[in-house]
């Protein structure tokens, strides 16, 4: 399937124009150039399936910038398997308050963020690094106020990559699906052993969007031995 005229992505679909506007507002046209790189060269790259370039921006774009919500001014952001940018291109793009380092282990992944980073001239304060979270202690990053996350992984193996990206009070940010309640109940024990607090199920975009994205909250409580986050972003 070939994808879509990239006139057709640029705006948002009329039943979520209104969401698209509150959430982006003046940054709604970069917004809109991302949702023509996600539909095209993304599903031309294999980072997008082709049926879902038709839902970018409710299912993709919107789905990932309410996560803006809870995420303070000016954070140092960190995304893990970051993919074709979600969410970490989209808050970027929505909050030009935010520092956002994008971690992804994929070469082709990485080549496609660097592109996006630069035609969407976010280099002053997105940076791509290829590796896994796991990876990035080692001098390549500073400790985060907010680690994201989206289809990555269960929040048990999360907890273990991401809370030792954070500094202790930071807030690692997992979207998740319907069974995020079960999750989080199920993994509060793991989650605790890796150094976070309760795991807390938050919904964003509550009266905006028809379906608000469902978020698992962890705050890195304290360090554990051999699960230091140390290191610089070298910016």
């Amino acid at each position: 399937m070939a994808p879509l005229d990239a006139s057709r992505l640029t705006q948002p679909p009329e039943a979520v124009a209104e969401a698209a506007e509150q959430t982006f507002g003046d940054r709604l046209g970069v917004a809109g150039r991302y949702a023509e790189l996600l539909g095209t060269d993304g599903v031309v790259r294999g980072l997008i399936g082709p049926r879902e370039a038709d839902r970018i921006w409710d299912r993709h774009l919107l789905n990932c910038v309410v996560l803006a919500e809870l995420i303070t001014p000016n954070s140092n952001v960190i995304d893990v398997g970051s993919g074709a940018g979600l969410p970490g291109i989209v808050l970027a793009i929505a909050r030009p308050d935010l520092v956002v380092t994008l971690i992804e282990p994929l070469a082709r992944r990485t080549a496609f963020l660097d592109e996006v980073v630069r035609d969407l001239d976010l280099a002053d304060r997105v940076e791509v690094l290829r590796g896994r979270a796991e990876e990035a202690l080692g001098g390549r990053v500073d400790p985060a106020d907010v680690v994201t996350a989206r289809a990555v992984a269960p929040i048990d193996r999360l907890a273990g990559w991401c809370l030792p990206l954070l500094r202790v009070g930071g807030r690692l940010l997992a979207l998740k699906g319907a069974t995020a309640t079960e999750e989080a109940a199920t993994h509060r024990a793991t989650i605790q052993r890796f150094g976070g607090g309760t795991p807390q199920v938050r919904r964003c975009g509550v009266g905006l969007l028809d379906q608000p994205a469902t978020v698992i909250e962890v705050v890195r409580e304290r360090v554990v031995e051999g699960r230091k986050s140390t290191g610089r972003r070298g910016r």
